[in-house]
């Protein structure tokens, strides 16, 4: 019995002898060289992605590598332009010489983005990024003054978005406020909604905001919200 301990003692004492260590194979290649299966019975689950990598096996070497999540997340190319924003006071329209005069953007700013990297949008004339050419879902929403208004809204006034390619600056959509004529009334829904697919190409920049003929006054502006998001869901 005192052979047999001794031996193992031996035994595990030779290990750190050796650099490499082959399971199932006389020729390791690496310091833990495994030739078949492996079975993990038990295993806790994550709850996160940050703070974790995955294990990829390399399919020509078959070596085994820690990998960032992101990292696929990244290859796979979507989602990659995904950016929201809302805006609830300071509501004021910009003025672009490349758009008509029936439209002018809200002035969204980066730091009022809810989702979504920095690097994506433009102060200077309110305007997202599109970060890589593809198919991008779109919404956005405007809600004037408290969304109902005390009299029918006339000359086209409503939300609008735009796109600009090249220098040049073009409508892509448009939402027009409601009006109600009760005959003891009339009123307008001030608030409308823009959700739609399109296709853009890499550097176009995309505003969002209001349409008419002299474009609304907003003076109402401190009841005023907007927000909007994006994302990219195809090559």
């Amino acid at each position: 019995m005192k052979t047999k301990i001794y031996s193992l003692i031996i035994a595990f004492a030779t290990l750190p002898l050796f650099s490499q260590v082959g399971i199932n194979t006389n020729t390791p290649t690496a310091t833990l060289d495994v030739n078949g299966n492996m079975r993990v019975r038990n295993t806790p689950t994550a709850t996160t992605v940050p703070g974790y990598q995955l294990l990829v096996q390399d399919t020509g070497s078959t070596e085994v590598y820690a990998m960032d999540p992101q990292l696929l997340i990244g290859a796979a190319n979507v989602n990659s332009g995904m950016y929201s924003a809302k805006k609830t006071t300071g509501i004021s329209l910009v003025n672009v010489a490349l758009f008509p005069a029936t439209f002018k953007p809200v002035n969204f700013l980066t730091n009022e983005r809810t989702i979504g990297s920095a690097a994506m949008f433009s102060d200077s004339d309110s305007s997202f990024i599109i970060p890589s050419t593809g198919v991008y879902m779109l919404g956005y929403t405007f809600r004037y003054g408290t969304g109902l208004q005390a009299d029918l809204l006339v000359n086209g006034y409503g939300i609008g978005i735009a796109r600009t390619r090249s220098g040049v600056g073009t409508i892509i959509d448009t939402r027009p406020f409601s009006g109600l004529d009760l005959l003891v009334a009339k009123l307008t829904i001030s608030e409308a909604s823009i959700n739609s697919l399109y296709s853009f190409q890499a550097g176009d920049k995309v505003s969002f905001g209001l349409t008419g003929s002299n474009v609304l006054s907003l003076s109402i502006a401190g009841s005023s919200v907007s927000s909007f998001y994006i994302y990219k869901v195809s090559n």
